[in-house]
């Protein structure tokens, strides 16, 4: 089983002088889903390298198990500072995908085109694509095998309006995750704000925010066994 953890590249919070980047626990809670069911993890980036780390992630509040697990793992850890560069990755040699959230990907995932493309290939291909936060806000501009847009009549959740505002960031990002799956024709649902909610329609797994990380890589991997479980099925029937 070979997965794809796709994080961005974006440093800058905005015109603010503050960083962003990928958050946290978003990485190393379904890092560790994958890993600990023996799954081979490829780390990718548009750049490559170390992707830059939202530091707000890296606060006393924001520490979890797996937060703490990943800070004791060298392994891990040297993997994350040598991710492979998005444009080297073909979509034929994994078995799903895998993007974790933080503002970041608002700037430079959303519109990156070997980001839509992979998307497009994955899921087109009947592969499960899964993104937390406010990595859904990479399908913007992802189009489904009928070229309509990829959420389109789709049950999907993402990093709430109501989120963005609690965390003063409503006029600094280029664009609200909720309101661009609406607009896409998603069918949007939330829960609480902060509390965990996953959606699954069919091969497209979306999580609401930082909570929802775990529970999402959950919902990927289920789908993957679905998957196996039916072609092995398919194998002993012919």
């Amino acid at each position: 089983m070979n997965i794809l953890m796709v994080l961005t590249s974006h440093d800058r919070l905005g015109s603010t002088e503050e960083k962003t980047g990928f958050w946290l626990e978003e990485f190393a809670a379904p890092y560790y889903v994958f890993k600990d069911v023996g799954a081979n993890i490829t780390l990718a980036s548009p750049n490559g390298g170390q992707p830059p780390l939202d530091p707000k992630s890296d606060d006393t509040g924001a520490q979890t198990a797996a937060t703490a697990r990943f800070k004791l793992d060298r392994a891990a850890q040297n993997a994350l500072a040598n991710t492979v560069r998005l444009s080297t990755v073909t979509a034929d040699d994994y078995s799903a995908v895998f993007y974790p959230g933080g503002h970041g990907p608002l700037w430079d995932l959303a519109d990156n085109p070997d980001s839509i493309r992979l998307i497009e290939v994955m899921f087109g291909t009947g592969k499960p694509v899964a993104a937390v936060c406010h990595a859904p806000g990479v399908f913007r501009h992802v189009r489904a095998p009928d070229r309509s847009a990829l959420v389109r009549g789709k049950s999907v959740t993402g990093f709430a309006n109501t989120e963005e505002e609690a965390v003063g960031l409503t006029h600094v990002v280029p664009f609200l995750v909720e309101d661009s799956l609406k607009q896409n024709g998603g069918v949007y649902s939330k829960a609480h704000d902060w509390q965990p909610y996953v959606v699954v329609d069919g091969n497209l797994i979306t999580g609401q925010n930082p909570a929802s990380s775990e529970a999402g890589a959950k919902a990927l991997l289920n789908r993957l066994t679905a998957h196996h479980g039916a072609a092995k099925l398919l194998q002993s029937t012919r």
